[in-house]
């Protein structure tokens, strides 16, 4: 790798991707992005893709939605084996790894590489700050907020307060987090905000975080295409633009999709089971289907509007309607609760994390491989994603300034937005008895819970616009991504491109929900997940050294 002095001189970086802006140093290369692209106009439709990239992941995946579609029977068993096998032998690995990625993240906003300033020294924000953040948010895990902001606390909550309960081979059959507060409601209460905010906390954001930084750096600092690849030239140099980084880029194909569609599957399962509680309209297999197909065709003219115009209105949209719902629940449920529990949770969460982010020697093995191990694979598989659409839409901020919006200030919106449902649910449970919500399915719960406050049937069918609107967010910006991807690093292709991959997306969740439901959902998370650990911690070593060449 060599340095340009000039850099700031040279009128172009390469098609697609801006020049940085004042001082910068380029990587010396010779590749051009889109060089190995295919063009043509087949039908007038206008593509520009990676030939190898394209061919290999589309006829992938496609296969994959025809085999499971096929055969739906056969498939499902295989999904159960292959989650258990992973979540039982390599749970270690998503948890070492996702401790790293925090790590990282909190050492370099303290270093003077936090200086460094994305797209050149000179570049100057793309959004201003309430678009960038409503985007990163709705970007990173708005759907799962909605599915589990009642659900976990819940869930954790019995859980913990049931204790420790052991097999016929003396272990640990519960799902208590940790060893449990058996008997005791206010430690349970504690341990399941603690456990619940661990999961929607900084270590799901450091994997966001890292990924994002490398690419942004890797693309607006130093001219490289705007593709996982870059990320490794300064370990595999010119090699990063043969068959190594063709194998990278793949990977992060498979990975984005397949986290993506976990979470547009979980969406879809909530807003059916929303639907069905509101207006009696079933909640099966063809209300699924139907719903996926609704909100992809949707997704679809978001699309064509672009980054602009679609993905940040409709991020800000749903900002809004969250952020109301959020409100009616803090002012309607036991405020004083929330207000005081959102610190007790804080120093909860700090207080019991180094045990909850132990990778070895875990006793609560159904917790840490059920509940974390799921979910860090879940972030990681959606780092690809996340971080490209971060990287994109981050360029001019300073290193400093990135990673404590996209570590820091996330995590304390999900810590008020557990604490407000969860602390709401919790207390309809101890307080007034309600125990159907904590009787009902996982996707009824949030329903369940508003059920008992006012304005039942409003907030209920915000909550559904929500998870519609986070679903059609979260296509957008995903196809936005893999389009990236396969496009050879071009952030201006066809649009044609992302429609297809959008269809892509909506196919792969109804074959993965019809062919094992939730359980291939996560088994997709995972698998696609455990590859990338790999990948993303040898990424760790590359955007130090990126850094260090950049001026500060």
């Amino acid at each position: 790798m060599a340095n340009d002095e000039n850099a700031n001189e040279k009128p172009t970086a390469s098609e697609g991707i801006p020049a940085p802006e004042g001082a910068a140093n380029l990587i010396d290369t010779d590749y051009v992005i889109g060089q190995d692209n295919i063009t043509a106009s087949p039908l007038g439709i206008d593509v520009d893709l990676h030939g190898k990239v394209f061919m290999f992941s589309s006829i992938v995946i496609l296969l994959f939605v025809i085999l499971t579609l096929a055969l739906q029977d056969q498939m499902e068993p295989i999904f159960n084996s292959m989650f258990s096998f992973l979540t039982t032998n390599l749970g270690w690995v998503f948890l070492l790894g996702a401790n790293v990625f925090v790590l990282l993240a909190l050492v370099l906003i303290f270093t003077p590489l936090g200086r460094v300033r994305i797209g050149g020294a000179d570049a100057t924000p793309d959004f201003g700050y309430a678009g960038w953040f409503a985007m990163l948010f709705a970007a990173g895990m708005g759907i799962g907020l909605m599915f589990y902001g009642v659900s976990e606390p819940l869930g954790h909550y019995g859980t913990a307060l049931g204790g420790i309960s052991l097999g016929e081979d003396g272990l640990r059959t519960d799902w208590a987090p940790l060893g449990g507060a058996e008997g005791d409601q206010a430690g349970a209460i504690s341990l399941s905000m603690a456990a619940t905010i661990f999961h929607w906390g900084l270590h799901p954001w450091g994997a966001y975080a890292i990924v994002g930084l490398s690419l942004a750096i890797f693309a607006f600092n130093k001219g490289l295409p705007l593709t996982m690849r870059s990320i490794f030239y300064p370990i595999l140099g010119e090699r990063v633009w043969g068959w190594p980084g063709h194998v990278i880029d793949i990977l992060a194909v498979f990975a984005t999709l397949f986290g993506l569609t976990t979470s547009l599957g979980i969406g879809a399962t909530q807003a059916a089971g929303g639907l069905n509680y509101l207006f009696g309209i079933p909640s099966g297999d063809a209300t699924l289907v139907l719903l996926i197909l609704g909100i992809t065709l949707v997704a679809l003219g978001s699309i064509m509007l672009g980054v602009d115009k679609g993905v940040q209105r409709l991020s800000q949209i749903n900002m809004s309607l969250a952020a109301l719902l959020l409100l009616f629940v803090i002012l309607v449920g036991p405020t004083l609760m929330i207000a005081t529990g959102v610190v007790e949770n804080l120093i909860g969460y700090v207080t019991h994390l180094p045990a909850l982010s132990m990778p070895f020697g875990r006793e609560d093995a159904n917790f840490s491989q059920g509940w974390t191990a799921f979910y860090w694979a879940w972030w990681i598989a959606w780092s690809p994603f996340v971080g490209m659409f971060i990287a994109r839409v981050s360029r001019g901020r300073t290193v400093r300034e990135f990673l404590i919006s996209v570590l820091l200030i996330p995590t304390l919106a999900s810590v008020v937005w557990m604490t407000a449902f969860g602390t709401t649910a919790i207390d309809q449970v101890i307080s007034d008895g309600i125990t159907e919500v904590q009787d009902a399915a996982l996707e009824l719960q949030l329903f369940t819970m508003l059920e008992y406050l006012p304005l039942t049937a409003i907030t209920s069918f915000v909550g559904i616009v929500l998870v519609v609107v986070f679903f059609i967010t979260s296509s957008d910006s995903g196809s936005l991504v893999i389009d990236s991807i396969t496009a050879g690093g071009k952030v201006d292709a066809p649009k044609p491109q992302r429609v297809f991959w959008a269809l892509i997306e909506g196919a792969l969740a109804i074959a993965l929900l019809l062919g094992g439901g939730l359980a291939a959902l996560q088994t997709a998370a995972l698998t696609t997940g455990l590859p990338f650990t790999l990948v993303l911690l040898v990424g760790c070593y590359a955007i130090i050294k990126g850094l260090m060449s950049e001026p500060r």
